[in-house]
């Protein structure tokens, strides 16, 4: 089986257990949901001219859009990672344990989407408190770990010679 397609959909895992673990944190702490990818997807589409997404004072249904826009991001970037995760996965296999390689992958998916939301200044992480650390930390490490675990119940085992 193609390991980058079962990298694909082992993220959709980690996608999944990452929402749940963040809508849990704004359960448990009253918290309300950030609007940076939202404001991530609005720089994106000023800098490439998508006029539907880049209003300067945008209305109702182009606000709508960069919530659209912006929740989107999240899984596309999740199957990024997991893509290449796929990649180099195998590669690893029996000399990385399988929990190291999600909490990379997990790192790299929150590399990922803070440098860049922080190069679009969509965020400052020099201006995060530790519960907003905690609160990027977490999910993604529960996003690397969920993948890695996915990936190895999908992928099959390289066969012994």
């Amino acid at each position: 089986m193609n390991t980058l397609l079962v990298g694909a959909a082992a993220s959709a895992v980690g996608t999944v257990a990452l929402d749940a673990t963040s809508y849990t944190d704004m359960l448990l702490r009253g918290r309300g949901a950030s609007a940076m990818t939202q404001t991530v997807a609005q720089k994106l589409a000023e800098r490439v001219g998508i006029d539907a997404l880049s209003s300067p004072e945008p209305n109702e249904p182009t606000k709508n859009r960069q919530t659209a826009a912006g929740s989107l991001l999240g899984p596309l970037s999740g199957i990024a990672v997991g893509i290449v995760y796929g990649a180099v996965r195998p590669l690893l296999r029996g000399r990385v344990p399988v929990v190291v390689a999600g909490l990379l992958a997990g790192a790299a998916s929150m590399a990922l989407t803070d440098v860049t939301a922080t190069m679009l200044e969509a965020t400052d992480p020099k201006e995060w408190d530790l519960a907003g650390w905690l609160s990027d930390i977490i999910p993604h490490a529960v996003f690397g770990i969920a993948t890695a675990l996915a990936f190895e119940a999908l992928a099959p085992a390289p066969a012994n010679d």
